[in-house]
Protein backbone atom coordinates (compact mmCIF):
# COMPACT_ATOMS: atom_id res chain seq x y z
CA UNK A 1 0.00 0.00 0.00
CA UNK A 2 1.22 3.43 -0.87
CA UNK A 3 2.14 6.00 2.07
CA UNK A 4 -0.34 8.45 0.76
CA UNK A 5 -2.76 5.70 1.06
CA UNK A 6 -2.17 4.56 4.50
CA UNK A 7 -1.82 7.75 6.02
CA UNK A 8 -5.70 8.73 4.12
CA UNK A 9 -7.29 5.80 5.56
CA UNK A 10 -5.86 6.12 8.79
CA UNK A 11 -7.30 9.57 8.90
CA UNK A 12 -10.85 8.75 7.52
CA UNK A 13 -11.01 6.53 10.41
CA UNK A 14 -10.09 9.23 12.65
CA UNK A 15 -12.91 11.21 11.52
CA UNK A 16 -15.34 8.09 12.46
CA UNK A 17 -15.52 6.62 8.37
CA UNK A 18 -14.75 2.99 8.29
CA UNK A 19 -12.14 2.48 5.47
CA UNK A 20 -11.22 -0.76 3.42
CA UNK A 21 -8.57 -1.15 1.26
CA UNK A 22 -8.20 -3.12 -2.39
CA UNK A 23 -4.90 -3.75 -4.34
CA UNK A 24 -7.70 -4.21 -7.40
CA UNK A 25 -10.97 -3.96 -8.32
CA UNK A 26 -11.35 -7.43 -8.95
CA UNK A 27 -11.64 -7.68 -5.03
CA UNK A 28 -14.92 -5.05 -4.70
CA UNK A 29 -17.39 -7.56 -5.07
CA UNK A 30 -15.93 -9.76 -2.50
CA UNK A 31 -15.41 -7.68 -0.14
CA UNK A 32 -19.00 -6.18 -0.54
CA UNK A 33 -20.29 -9.36 -0.28
CA UNK A 34 -19.50 -9.26 3.66
CA UNK A 35 -20.75 -5.73 4.22
CA UNK A 36 -24.59 -6.15 2.66
CA UNK A 37 -26.92 -9.16 4.10
CA UNK A 38 -28.93 -10.71 1.66
CA UNK A 39 -32.36 -9.45 1.25
CA UNK A 40 -31.32 -5.88 2.17
CA UNK A 41 -32.75 -2.86 0.18
CA UNK A 42 -30.27 -1.56 -2.22
CA UNK A 43 -29.61 1.82 -4.38
CA UNK A 44 -27.12 3.55 -6.19
CA UNK A 45 -25.81 6.98 -7.06
CA UNK A 46 -24.87 7.14 -11.02
CA UNK A 47 -21.02 6.12 -10.93
CA UNK A 48 -18.46 5.49 -13.40
CA UNK A 49 -16.55 3.73 -10.26
CA UNK A 50 -19.12 0.98 -9.76
CA UNK A 51 -19.82 -0.03 -12.97
CA UNK A 52 -15.94 -0.41 -13.53
CA UNK A 53 -16.04 -2.96 -10.74
CA UNK A 54 -19.01 -4.69 -11.12
CA UNK A 55 -21.18 -3.14 -8.48
CA UNK A 56 -24.18 -2.99 -10.80
CA UNK A 57 -23.93 -6.71 -11.45
CA UNK A 58 -23.97 -7.61 -7.85
CA UNK A 59 -26.70 -5.64 -7.15
CA UNK A 60 -28.98 -7.01 -10.02
CA UNK A 61 -28.28 -10.68 -9.27
CA UNK A 62 -31.58 -11.21 -7.25
CA UNK A 63 -29.96 -11.23 -3.74
CA UNK A 64 -30.86 -7.66 -2.35
CA UNK A 65 -34.02 -5.81 -3.38
CA UNK A 66 -32.77 -3.08 -5.48
CA UNK A 67 -33.90 0.34 -6.03
CA UNK A 68 -33.17 0.81 -9.47
CA UNK A 69 -34.10 4.22 -10.40
CA UNK A 70 -33.27 3.31 -14.30
CA UNK A 71 -36.39 1.38 -14.32
CA UNK A 72 -38.69 4.58 -13.24
CA UNK A 73 -40.47 6.79 -15.78
CA UNK A 74 -38.83 10.06 -15.25
CA UNK A 75 -42.22 11.60 -13.91
CA UNK A 76 -41.84 8.49 -11.01
CA UNK A 77 -38.51 8.55 -10.70
CA UNK A 78 -38.83 10.88 -7.47
CA UNK A 79 -39.94 7.78 -6.13
CA UNK A 80 -36.83 6.15 -6.48
CA UNK A 81 -35.49 8.76 -5.21
CA UNK A 82 -37.40 8.75 -2.05
CA UNK A 83 -37.09 4.99 -1.46
CA UNK A 84 -33.43 5.26 -1.68
CA UNK A 85 -33.07 7.90 1.00
CA UNK A 86 -34.35 5.17 3.22
CA UNK A 87 -32.36 1.94 2.27
CA UNK A 88 -30.52 0.02 4.02
CA UNK A 89 -27.05 0.55 2.04
CA UNK A 90 -26.41 3.42 -0.66
CA UNK A 91 -23.51 2.50 -3.23
CA UNK A 92 -21.89 5.49 -4.52
CA UNK A 93 -18.54 7.07 -5.46
CA UNK A 94 -16.66 10.03 -4.23
CA UNK A 95 -15.76 13.28 -6.11
CA UNK A 96 -12.63 13.67 -4.07
CA UNK A 97 -11.01 11.93 -0.41
CA UNK A 98 -8.55 14.48 0.95
CA UNK A 99 -5.72 12.91 2.77
CA UNK A 100 -6.62 14.83 5.85
CA UNK A 101 -9.55 12.24 6.25
CA UNK A 102 -12.77 14.31 4.43
CA UNK A 103 -14.78 13.73 1.63
CA UNK A 104 -15.68 16.29 -1.17
CA UNK A 105 -18.46 16.35 -3.26
CA UNK A 106 -20.43 17.80 -5.79
CA UNK A 107 -24.01 17.27 -6.95
CA UNK A 108 -26.84 18.86 -9.47
CA UNK A 109 -29.63 16.94 -8.83
CA UNK A 110 -28.02 15.94 -5.23
CA UNK A 111 -29.87 12.81 -4.32
CA UNK A 112 -26.61 11.56 -4.02
CA UNK A 113 -25.06 13.93 -1.48
CA UNK A 114 -28.28 13.94 0.46
CA UNK A 115 -27.95 9.88 1.32
CA UNK A 116 -24.15 10.50 1.88
CA UNK A 117 -25.32 13.39 4.76
CA UNK A 118 -28.22 10.89 6.04
CA UNK A 119 -30.68 8.72 5.39
CA UNK A 120 -29.49 5.40 4.38
CA UNK A 121 -28.42 2.76 6.99
CA UNK A 122 -24.82 2.64 5.36
CA UNK A 123 -23.34 4.41 2.64
CA UNK A 124 -20.68 2.43 1.02
CA UNK A 125 -18.28 4.48 -1.43
CA UNK A 126 -16.37 2.36 -4.14
CA UNK A 127 -13.22 5.28 -4.80
CA UNK A 128 -9.64 4.72 -6.93
CA UNK A 129 -6.25 6.26 -6.21
CA UNK A 130 -6.83 8.64 -8.51
CA UNK A 131 -9.23 10.42 -5.76
CA UNK A 132 -7.18 11.21 -3.27
CA UNK A 133 -6.14 14.65 -2.88
CA UNK A 134 -3.91 16.36 -0.49
CA UNK A 135 -6.83 18.96 1.13
CA UNK A 136 -10.28 20.66 0.16
CA UNK A 137 -8.87 23.29 -2.06
CA UNK A 138 -7.48 20.16 -3.91
CA UNK A 139 -10.41 18.91 -4.12
CA UNK A 140 -12.31 21.71 -5.44
CA UNK A 141 -10.18 22.12 -8.57
CA UNK A 142 -10.34 18.29 -8.86
CA UNK A 143 -13.90 18.55 -9.61
CA UNK A 144 -13.60 21.55 -11.61
CA UNK A 145 -10.84 19.83 -13.45
CA UNK A 146 -11.21 16.50 -13.96
CA UNK A 147 -14.76 15.01 -12.57
CA UNK A 148 -17.36 17.80 -14.15
CA UNK A 149 -15.96 18.00 -17.56
CA UNK A 150 -16.02 14.05 -18.60
CA UNK A 151 -18.95 13.99 -16.30
CA UNK A 152 -21.27 16.61 -18.68
CA UNK A 153 -19.84 14.63 -21.71
CA UNK A 154 -20.69 10.90 -20.63
CA UNK A 155 -24.07 12.28 -19.77
CA UNK A 156 -24.86 14.17 -22.99
CA UNK A 157 -25.30 17.81 -21.18
CA UNK A 158 -24.87 20.69 -22.68
CA UNK A 159 -22.42 22.94 -20.78
CA UNK A 160 -19.08 25.42 -20.87
CA UNK A 161 -17.01 22.85 -19.10
CA UNK A 162 -17.89 20.09 -21.49
CA UNK A 163 -16.77 22.40 -24.22
CA UNK A 164 -13.52 23.97 -22.46
CA UNK A 165 -12.62 20.84 -21.31
CA UNK A 166 -12.44 22.47 -17.60
CA UNK A 167 -15.01 24.32 -15.27
CA UNK A 168 -14.95 27.89 -16.88
CA UNK A 169 -14.39 29.40 -13.28
CA UNK A 170 -10.80 28.59 -13.70
CA UNK A 171 -10.80 31.09 -16.75
CA UNK A 172 -10.48 33.75 -13.58
CA UNK A 173 -7.69 34.29 -11.48
CA UNK A 174 -9.31 33.56 -8.36
CA UNK A 175 -11.98 30.93 -8.26
CA UNK A 176 -14.06 30.47 -5.57
CA UNK A 177 -15.42 26.91 -4.49
CA UNK A 178 -19.09 27.89 -5.79
CA UNK A 179 -17.68 29.64 -8.73
CA UNK A 180 -19.16 28.30 -12.60
CA UNK A 181 -21.45 28.64 -15.45
CA UNK A 182 -25.15 30.31 -15.00
CA UNK A 183 -26.39 27.18 -17.70
CA UNK A 184 -29.65 25.62 -16.09
CA UNK A 185 -28.42 22.09 -17.14
CA UNK A 186 -25.03 22.83 -14.49
CA UNK A 187 -23.95 19.80 -12.63
CA UNK A 188 -22.09 21.79 -10.03
CA UNK A 189 -25.03 23.02 -7.54
CA UNK A 190 -24.33 21.57 -3.91
CA UNK A 191 -21.20 21.21 -2.77
CA UNK A 192 -20.47 18.83 0.52
CA UNK A 193 -17.55 18.55 2.46
CA UNK A 194 -17.69 15.50 5.26
CA UNK A 195 -15.16 16.23 8.02
CA UNK A 196 -16.43 14.32 10.93
CA UNK A 197 -19.24 11.17 11.03
CA UNK A 198 -21.21 11.21 14.55
CA UNK A 199 -22.59 7.97 13.01
CA UNK A 200 -19.57 6.16 13.40
CA UNK A 201 -18.59 3.76 10.57
CA UNK A 202 -21.72 4.28 8.87
CA UNK A 203 -19.39 5.45 5.42
CA UNK A 204 -17.49 3.17 4.48
CA UNK A 205 -14.77 4.06 1.43
CA UNK A 206 -13.39 1.37 -0.23
CA UNK A 207 -9.91 2.74 -1.41
CA UNK A 208 -8.86 0.49 -4.37
CA UNK A 209 -5.42 0.91 -5.68
CA UNK A 210 -6.25 1.64 -9.35
CA UNK A 211 -7.71 4.40 -10.73
CA UNK A 212 -11.21 4.22 -10.89
CA UNK A 213 -13.83 6.92 -12.80
CA UNK A 214 -13.30 10.71 -13.04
Amino acid sequence: MEKYIETTMKNLEKNGFKPFFCETKSEVVPLIKTLVSKGESVANGGSVSLAQCGVFELLKNGDYEFIDRSQYAPENVREAYLKAFGCDTFFCSSNAVTERGELYNVDGNSNRVACIVYGPKQVIMVVGKNKIVPDINAAILRVKEKAAPPNCVRLNIPSACSKLGKCVSLTKENPFMCDGCAADTRICCNYVVSAKQRHKDRIKIIIVNEDLGY
